[in-house]
């Protein structure tokens, strides 16, 4: 009788199983339909009972303002409770989050989970904390590496920072923070040490880099994360399987520390300097420059040909497409100096193209 009654109860609960998880899809395809309400309301008893995935939507909704208000205080408990369940997408967005409300001692541990899975939005905060010094030792050679790898995946902020750090990071230092950069891109980088968190920062040169506000919420509807069996079409890619939590499509958005106007009048444009003309390429050189990483051939050789229309001279010079760690890089050389290098890149930046010296 007891066997039989154990059966039949194991038989109830894988019924109900997928019949929960089934929700969250619900809930999921609500939202992608705009019925955030309805999606809501599928997620928070599934949340109350302790699942992560519908724990993580919800503090989705309520950091982005659908289907409830902003709350951006219940959002972080919702994101912190799915957070101890191991939901990565939750450690990244509890901790930028926390960033963001000004919690940044908190925020260091979740911050540094993130940066070692290859969070772009993590490595840009957590590399300013380390080039500052704040919160952190100072560390200048890691700071540009992830600096580098967030520019490389597309955080427009990192890029300018990088072009800041550039001012007082030694060449060397540099050199090894690109080795770094493209250890990391590898798999190979040896894993960073779990240093203390500061109770208070360290003096900090002038200007540092500023990390303002780091993530606001796009106003794009959101995609979706941990797949399931069912698979469903997708606008932008290929059919992907269906998930149970949804991810804003929104990167670091930290502006730019305001600066007075300047009241100077700016020249006609017949009067703009224009960068001195390119040297001639080299016959033999160690120097390069870099003008991108992307996920693909294509998107490099577009910028090549693109930017060889822009920029005077620069169709004599070679290029290369480095591949490694799933990007390929676009690098032109050879250069004799980094005098050079830097005339070459001056021109390069005027067509609008960030460039990096090798």
């Amino acid at each position: 009788m007891k066997a039989t009654f154990l059966t039949v109860l194991t038989a109830v609960l894988l019924a109900l199983a997928p019949a929960a998880h089934a929700d969250v899809k619900s809930g999921v395809d609500a939202w992608n339909q705009g019925d955030y309400g309805r999606a809501i309301d599928e997620w928070r008893p599934l949340a109350q009972a302790g699942n992560a995935d519908a724990q993580f939507n919800l503090g989705q909704a309520y950091k982005l303002g659908r289907g409830v208000p902003v709350d951006l205080p219940v959002a972080l408990e919702w994101f912190n409770k799915a957070s101890q369940q191991g939901h990565e997408k939750a450690v990244d967005n509890y901790g930028l989050l926390l960033f963001q409300q000004g919690r940044r001692e908190e925020s260091v541990p979740f911050l540094r989970a993130s940066v070692a899975r290859g969070e772009p939005r993590a490595q840009y905060l957590y590399g300013t904390l380390l080039f500052n010094g704040d919160l952190l030792p100072r560390d200048w050679v890691r700071a540009y590496a992830l600096m580098t790898r967030a520019s490389q995946a597309g955080v427009a902020q990192a890029t300018a920072s990088l072009a800041q750090m550039e001012q007082y990071v030694p060449e060397e230092q540099r050199k090894d923070g690109l080795a770094l950069a493209t250890a990391m891109a590898q798999g190979t980088a040896p894993k960073a040490p779990e240093t203390p968190v500061l109770a208070q920062a360290a003096p900090i040169p002038t200007p540092r880099v500023v990390a303002a506000r780091p993530i606001a919420a796009a106003a794009i509807p959101p995609s979706v994360v941990a797949p399931v069996a069912v698979a469903t079409p997708s606008p932008i890619l290929a059919p992907p399987p269906v998930a149970t939590s949804i991810v804003a499509q929104n990167g670091p958005e930290a502006r730019p520390p305001i600066r007075k106007k300047d009241p100077t009048p700016k020249p006609a444009q017949s009067q703009v300097t224009v960068p001195a003309a390119p040297p001639a390429p080299a016959q033999s050189g160690r120097f390069r420059i870099q003008l991108g990483a992307f996920s693909g051939d294509g998107r490099a050789q577009a910028l090549w040909k693109s930017l060889t229309g822009k920029v005077s001279g620069l169709s004599a010079y070679q290029p290369a497409f480095v591949t490694g760690g799933g990007l390929t890089r676009l690098q032109v050389g050879q250069l004799a100096s980094a005098a050079d290098a830097e005339r070459l890149c001056a021109r390069i930046k005027t067509a609008g193209t960030a460039c990096l010296i090798k």
